[in-house]
């Protein structure tokens, strides 16, 4: 995949800190790579002297520091005899391309962000790989924590004891800031867990996911502690319903904007025009919100081994339900890499 780099430029130089990772599998906080069509090259500084050498096996490495960065990378292009060079467009601010374009004058330069996150799209075995493994620690998590649901815990109680789990089954932490939600608090999107306490009857909203290997996951499930009202099973039918509409016809070569009309055309067809107010779906991979994603902007095909979510919600003023799925986009269908069930109630 890495000519995709070299069809308007010789070589790439990826300053950000996730695409670093994605070259080396290394995360630090300082650095650059050089990626050439034949060799790749990791600047650093002292901080990662020791661990870029053990780790980092197909580049070669260089130990400088920050002022000199520039200076070190041109000359390794200088010797290597490249005159035009890629850069992150998407990345760097005014000041950082300013800086840039000055010290890199000699050169012609290409933004190559597009080609970058289309690399990054397509996931090999690899990264799929440690995507389940995540996903597994993520689900095993959960279930070890829906017993400790009882009346008076509290949304932050359950959000520390579910990134206890994590790490105590393998996870390098959390993939984000887990959502824990009880009842009215369920209605916002990306709500943080406060002091809210659980009562008999409340809807409660997981959206989680654990890091390994520096790759992500990510699952939504809602529950009703105690007896759903028939209006909370209504809303989840919807939900629940969208979402294995899209999960049926969800496949490579069709456009984010696509996947995302099924479940959006089904929920203005019952009547909630503007209780969807999110896109459907994102990618995954070593961030937890990546590209393709399943939204109406989006009119680029799907590319196949994509990882991306799929999770539906509907947002009442008393109360919301989301059900998140993480699939591998497939040429003929997906590959679900989300097992936990799909009840209301606990």
């Amino acid at each position: 995949m890495y000519e995709l780099l070299f069809k308007k430029t010789e070589a790439a130089v990826v300053l950000s800190e996730s695409n670093r990772f994605y070259f080396t599998g290394l995360k630090t906080s300082f650095g650059c790579v050089l990626v050439t069509e034949n060799k790749k090259v990791f600047f650093t500084d002292f901080r990662y002297a020791v661990i870029a050498r053990q780790k980092v096996k197909d580049c070669d490495v260089v130990i400088t520091d920050k002022r000199k960065l520039y200076e070190k990378v041109i000359a390794e292009l200088k010797n290597l005899n490249i005159t035009s060079v890629g850069y992150e467009d998407a990345y760097m601010t005014v000041s950082g391309f300013k800086d840039f374009k000055k010290a890199f004058k000699d050169f012609s330069l290409k933004g190559i962000s597009a080609e970058l996150t289309l690399i990054r799209s397509i996931k090999t075995a690899d990264e799929i790989s440690a995507i389940k493994k995540a996903q597994s620690i993520t689900e095993y998590a959960l279930s070890k924590t829906l017993p400790l649901l009882k009346s008076g815990v509290t949304e932050r109680e359950i959000k520390a004891e579910l990134t206890y789990l994590f790490l105590t089954n393998g996870a390098d932490g959390t993939a984000f800031d887990s959502i824990v939600a009880f009842g009215e608090n369920s209605s916002d999107c990306h709500h943080t867990a406060g002091d809210r306490k659980l009562e008999k009857d409340d809807v409660v909203l997981f959206d989680i996911g654990a890091s390994f290997g520096g790759y992500c996951s990510d699952m939504t499930r809602t529950f009703v502690y105690g007896e759903a009202s028939s209006k909370h099973s209504e809303i989840y039918a919807f939900v629940l319903e969208a979402q294995l509409r899209v999960l049926k016809f969800l496949k490579a070569g069709m456009t984010g904007k696509e996947a995302d009309s099924i479940a959006r055309e089904y929920f203005c067809s019952n009547g909630f025009e503007k209780e969807f107010g999110h896109a459907l779906g994102h990618g995954v991979g070593i961030d937890i919100h990546e590209e393709p994603c399943l939204a109406a902007y989006n009119d680029l095909a799907l590319p196949e081994n994509a990882v991306v979510t799929v999770e539906p919600g509907l947002y009442l003023d008393t109360f919301g339900v989301r059900i998140e799925d993480m699939v591998v986009v497939k040429k003929d269908g997906i590959e679900n890499l989300t097992t936990f069930p799909k009840s209301i109630i606990i």
